[in-house]
Formats: C-alpha cells, sequence, structure tokens
C-alpha cells in the first residue's frame, strides 16, 4: 500500500493534484503525461493509481475540490442568521473570491472539460447544478419575500453572475489595478443591484 505522506509529511494526493495542477495549466491536459505529473510529485506511478484510477480522475478532483469549498462555504451563507441581501450578497462576492483563489483550477477546467468521460462529465454538471440551485434558492428567498424584483427570473440572474465568473480566468490578474476582493465587491453589488426592487 502507498505511504499517505512523503517524507516531509506532505499528503501523496495533495502533491498529485499540485503538480497536475501546475502542469495542466503550463501546457494542457492533453499535452501532459502521467510521467511527468509523477516525476513533477515525486511520487510513483504506484502510488498515483493508488490514490487516482487515472490522469482523468485527477482533472476532475481538481475542478471537484475547489467546488466542494464553494459549496460548503455558500451552505454557510445561506444558512447564517443574517437579512437575505446580506447572506446573497457574502455569496455572491466569496464565489469570486475562491474563485480567483483558484483561478487555475477553473481555467483547466473549462478549457479541459470535455475530456472527461460522459459519466465523469455528468457527476460534475450535477455537482455544479445543486450549487448554481442553492444560490437560486437565496435569489428566490428575496423575492418571495419582495426584497428583490421578481422581473428578471432567478434562473437568468444566477447565469448572468456565474457568467462573469467563469470568464475570470480570461482576464483577472493579481497586478491588475483591482484586487480580488474589490472584483468580488463590484461583482456582488452588480448581482444586487440587478435585484432592485
Amino acid at each position: 500500500m502507498a505511504k499517505a505522506t512523503d517524507g516531509n509529511g506532505a499528503p501523496v494526493p495533495q502533491r498529485l493534484l499540485a503538480a497536475a495542477t501546475r502542469l495542466f495549466a503550463e501546457q494542457g491536459y492533453d499535452r501532459t503525461s502521467v510521467q511527468e505529473i509523477v516525476e513533477a510529485a515525486g511520487v510513483t506511478k504506484g502510488a498515483l493509481y493508488h490514490y487516482f484510477g487515472s490522469k482523468e480522475d485527477l482533472l476532475q478532483e481538481v475542478y471537484a475540490r475547489v467546488l466542494r469549498l464553494q459549496q460548503e462555504r455558500l451552505d454557510a451563507f445561506a444558512n447564517a442568521e443574517a437579512p437575505i441581501e446580506r447572506r446573497l450578497r457574502d455569496a455572491a462576492a466569496d464565489v469570486v473570491v475562491t474563485t480567483i483563489d483558484n483561478l487555475d483550477d477553473a481555467s483547466i477546467f473549462f478549457r479541459s472539460m470535455h475530456h472527461l468521460s460522459p459519466e465523469k462529465n455528468k457527476q460534475v454538471r450535477l455537482e455544479r447544478r445543486r450549487y448554481h440551485e442553492r444560490f437560486r434558492s437565496l435569489i428566490e428567498e428575496g423575492q418571495r419575500a419582495g426584497v428583490f424584483s421578481s422581473a428578471t427570473p432567478a434562473d437568468l440572474v444566477v447565469d448572468y453572475h456565474f457568467g462573469s465568473i467563469h470568464h475570470l480566468s480570461t482576464w483577472y490578474s493579481p497586478e491588475g489595478q483591482l484586487t480580488q476582493r474589490e472584483v468580488a465587491d463590484h461583482l456582488a453589488d452588480l448581482l444586487l443591484k440587478a435585484l432592485r426592487p
């Protein structure tokens, strides 16, 4: 059985994901070999296959780990004891910050999702839909309460916000004029303006 950590105590799965993320971002998923990943991670192919069944499993996990983090955080915001405007704004800003924090993961996913098998692709889409539905439920809660306008269907509002987020990897730069927090605040404010009665 492969050891869960290397000599320095770093978890092997984490090392493999870090190496895969860097190489997929630099070279592209299809131009990165399993051998390059294990060499960069400092492990054997046996260790990779112990934790991940294939290179495709690594690709799926690159995105899934970010989505799990975002889902946990969204659930916390949605369940908080705060007015609906605050909960939605916090959730809307947070998904921007966590996407920017994991920009390589997000860009790899959108560039390489077509490499996933139909079954894995379906699984990822279901997880993304779960996130979007939870986010939409906040908008619908505010619409039912009369706090948000119902003029635009909640589905379109969700698509509007996440369309902006999905393009972050094409233009956002840490060296740019806006910090990630400023970008998050601007996009969250635009969302709330779109919902103003």
